[in-house]
């Protein structure tokens, strides 16, 4: 009988490698399927126990013994209560089959669009980061970007909100044209119409690019928490300045890091120039400056060149010697400014020279608030008047030790016309609106942080006090509350801050020892302000109720 051939499983006598993995992957597949349930529970086991074990080693070493008590008492309560081994062990499979479950994977890196996004971005700063004779360049064309991008993210819509670049160390970064080339690149290569903040690390030659949020729009002119002598030009970024201030937007109390300008006799920045464009805001600063000084009990003189009557809701207010609006006014408001200094000057010396204290006159704030001169300059020089700006020279140069501020508001189109002793002695600056990176430099003496939006609110701009950094700012919304085209509530905002009106007294020194301008500083009514004789046209407006 002849014997039966084995199957032949080898095809020449040696089972081909391709097969045998096949087979192997076969069989494996087969066991996952069949062992799916016993692997996820394993799995879950796995991570139960590590749990138990974290949690165990967290224990403080006095608290184990009552711990290890109480775990005991329930193993035995489970042991004696009918069907609790059971349960207990149905319930330990079931949490570790949903801790051993399979999870969604996270998706940890850039998705293709976002890495197109960053390829291209590369490509755009090798001409800037490469050069011929580097042997390992970190910028090349056709180079690989992650060795130079790294701690990216994105916003819904796939552009960059936040990249560090490491950029070769024979880099200019210590030029401002340098980065200012870079800078530029980058705002319109990651998206126009936002502002980003260009953090450079000399140092370890990185760049670190981030898209800043947007600053508070809604806070109104209201009491603010600061100390005398201190005034609140806006609210800035959190990482800018280490305060906080307690502010109420749209109903609620919030904390926000404020832009605070320091005055008075140990002021290193005693005056303040704002410049902008039309409709920037400038006006509005002044009128936030105004009440915040009138809250701490200064005295107040405004000089408006524009002629609009934006100050007409000051007019005869307590504390407010004069809002003058024509050139002859001005003259005499400012004529009687540097009086007022030199008076306060002699009789600080006096007092020291005697051993006795300042008078309370004298050390009460005097604050001189010019609106647009450059028009008051103007049309002087059409008259053959004197130049305005000689009569400030005293308050700018010796309003420090006499407790007298100046601060001038001013358009880009008439800074030519503000005299040397401005430039010179207000320090403190402020851009609102939108404007270059030149013209914010040429008034800060530094060019900003970020890249400066094209379209802004009003109120919006810069701030530097000094040689300090520059800061954004978000100038309170302190309308003209005669302006029917406001937000009412911004307007009882201002009024109900508004001091009452009072009556200035002739004499040298007023009621309650306040100082008293000359005849022609008398403070007018709103009405008579906004007349045919003011140079402005009177209008008619339905204002809200004022506080008394």
């Amino acid at each position: 009988m002849a014997r039966r051939p084995l199957p032949r499983l080898l095809g020449s006598g040696i089972l081909s490698p391709a097969r045998g993995r096949e087979l192997a992957r076969t069989a494996a597949d087969s066991a996952t399927d069949v062992l799916h349930p016993l692997l996820v529970i394993g799995r879950g086991l796995r991570i139960l126990a590590a749990a138990a074990r974290r949690r165990w080693a967290a224990t403080p070493k006095d608290k184990r013994g009552p711990a290890l008590f109480l775990g005991t008492a329930v193993v035995l309560v489970l042991a004696l209560v009918p069907y609790g081994p059971g349960l207990a062990l149905a319930t330990l499979m079931a949490a570790a089959a949903w801790q051993g479950r399979r999870r969604s994977p996270v998706g940890t890196g850039p998705t293709e669009a976002e890495r197109e996004r960053l390829g291209s971005l590369y490509e755009a700063l090798v001409p800037y980061f490469s050069a011929p004779e580097d042997p390992s360049p970190l910028f090349a064309h056709g180079g690989e970007w992650e060795r130079a991008f790294s701690d990216h993210a994105f916003d819904g819509a796939g552009r960059i909100t936040r990249l560090r670049i490491r950029y070769p160390a024979y880099f200019t970064d210590g030029e401002p044209g340098s980065r200012a080339r870079i800078e530029a690149l980058l705002h319109a290569k990651s998206g126009r119409g936002r502002e980003y903040l260009f953090d450079w690390d000399e140092e370890g030659n990185q760049l670190d690019l981030r898209v800043l949020e947007p600053l508070p729009t809604g806070i109104a002119a209201q009491p603010f928490v600061t100390s005398p002598g201190e005034t609140v030009l806006g609210f800035t970024d959190a990482d800018g300045v280490p305060r906080t201030l307690p502010v109420v937007e749209d109903g609620e109390l919030r904390d926000v890091p404020p832009v605070i300008w320091r005055t008075g006799p140990r002021s290193t920045e005693p005056h303040l120039l704002a410049v902008g464009h039309p409709g920037s805001g400038t006006s509005t600063l002044l009128r936030s400056i105004a009440l915040q000084a009138l809250r701490q009990g200064g005295d107040v003189l405004v000089v408006e060149g524009g002629g609009s009557g934006e100050f007409a809701c000051l007019s005869g207010r307590t504390g407010v010697p004069a809002v003058e609006c024509g050139p002859a006014g001005a003259l005499s408001a400012l004529e009687w400014a540097a009086h007022e200094t030199e008076r306060r000057l002699v009789a600080t010396h006096r007092a020291r020279e005697a051993g006795r204290p300042v008078p309370e006159d004298v050390r009460r704030p005097l604050w001189i608030l010019l609106d647009r001169p450059g028009v008051l300059a103007q049309v002087a020089a059409a008259e053959g008047a004197p130049d305005p700006f000689g009569r400030l020279q005293v308050p700018l140069r010796h309003g420090r030790a006499a407790h007298v501020t100046v601060v001038v508001a001013e358009q880009f189109d008439h800074l030519e016309l503000l005299g040397d002793a401005v430039r010179q002695h207000a320090r403190a600056r402020v851009v609102l609106g939108p404007a270059s990176v030149r013209q914010i430099g040429d008034v800060l003496g530094l060019p900003p942080h970020t890249t400066p939006a094209a379209q802004v609110p009003p109120g919006r701009g810069y701030a530097r006090l000094g040689s300090g950094p520059v800061h954004r700012v978000q100038v309170p919304a302190a309308p003209d509350p005669y302006d029917e085209d406001a937000d009412p509530a911004h307007r009882q905002a201002v009024l109900e801050l508004l001091p009452s009106r009072g009556q200035t007294s002739p004499g040298g020194d007023g009621a309650g020892g306040r100082p008293a301008p000359a005849k022609s500083l008398q403070a007018q009514p709103p009405a008579q302000a906004l007349g045919p004789e003011s140079g402005t046209a009177a209008r008619t407006t339905e204002v809200p109720a004022e506080a008394p």
